[in-house]
């Protein structure tokens, strides 16, 4: 069983700054964690992709968040965090951890990020 714990959303003000963190728990075997990401769900849109790293440390980013956002991750406690900088109020919504395992995905269950003008 694969679970997905997310922390670190919150409401700031334009401008603002927060960290998010995904550490994924369970029966895991890390050489076969293919990436994990963060997608963003804003309210009556859909699921759109954020960021994502793969297990050897490449990276991807939504041409929203580039310049304002890094993905990072620890192959030893298998978590992937994103520092959000300079927030927008666009970048608001609900941010669901993802996790690609073994030829699976998994999602986390959402943590809210506001940001207020």
């Amino acid at each position: 069983q694969v679970q997905l714990v997310e922390s670190g959303g919150g409401s700031v003000q334009a401008g603002g700054s927060l960290r998010l963190s995904c550490a994924a728990s369970g029966t895991i075997v890390s050489f076969r964690i293919n990436a994990m990401g963060w997608y963003r769900q804003a309210p009556g849109k859909q699921r759109d992709l954020v960021a994502v790293i793969t297990r050897f440390g490449a990276t991807s980013y939504a041409d929203s968040v580039k310049g304002r956002s890094s993905i990072s991750g620890d192959n030893a406690k298998n978590t992937v965090y994103l520092q959000m900088n300079s927030l927008k109020p666009e970048d608001t919504g609900i941010y669901y951890c993802n996790l690609q395992y073994n030829g699976r995905g998994y999602w986390g269950q959402g943590t809210q990020v506001t940001v207020s003008s």
